[in-house]
């Protein structure tokens, strides 16, 4: 019986691991949500991928007939495909629960809000997510006070440490 059960907890797959960041997007919106999507990707995509070489600086997510879309997101030609590669920067489908979707939809209709991708990850099962943002611009004078708080809160912890 005891050899049953020797390798139930061995192979658990790769720990969760950042194949794109997007760290500008905190900078230039007030992220007011987060959501988790499943994107749907060719072979080659993942691949490439994998090798942590993708840009998603300039996309953003924007639903079209009921589905969300994520747009300008660049994943390179993977390396070693063939013929049958993918396109570098075409719209890719975004997997999730129609009510979330008609929920993120209502709040860029209604609210004037923006679908920003944070990050791109692979999960512990080895799959690929999406993490997105739902979030407002950020004027000029907004980004100077998160500054000014950010090297605030940096000083007030320098001094705490030099006083203890």
């Amino acid at each position: 019986m005891a050899g049953k059960n020797k390798n139930k907890n061995k192979n658990k797959g790769p720990a969760s691991r950042v194949a794109a960041d997007n760290r500008k997007a905190r900078h230039l919106y007030f992220i007011e949500d987060e959501h988790e999507a499943g994107i749907a990707l060719q072979g080659t995509e993942v691949k490439s991928l994998r090798e942590g070489k993708a840009n998603i600086q300039e996309a953003y997510a924007e639903e079209k007939g009921g589905e969300l879309w994520l747009i300008n997101a660049y994943i390179p030609e993977f390396s070693h495909g063939n013929r049958f590669n993918h396109e570098p920067r075409r719209p890719r489908k975004l997997l999730m629960k129609r009510r979330e979707i008609n929920r993120l939809g209502g709040a860029v209709q209604k609210d004037g809000m923006t679908l920003i991708p944070l990050k791109i990850l692979f999960n512990d099962h080895g799959r690929a997510k999406l993490m997105l943002g739902l979030g407002k611009g950020k004027k000029l004078h907004d980004k100077r006070e998160t500054e000014k708080q950010r090297d605030w809160q940096r000083q007030k912890s320098r001094l705490m440490k030099d006083y203890s």
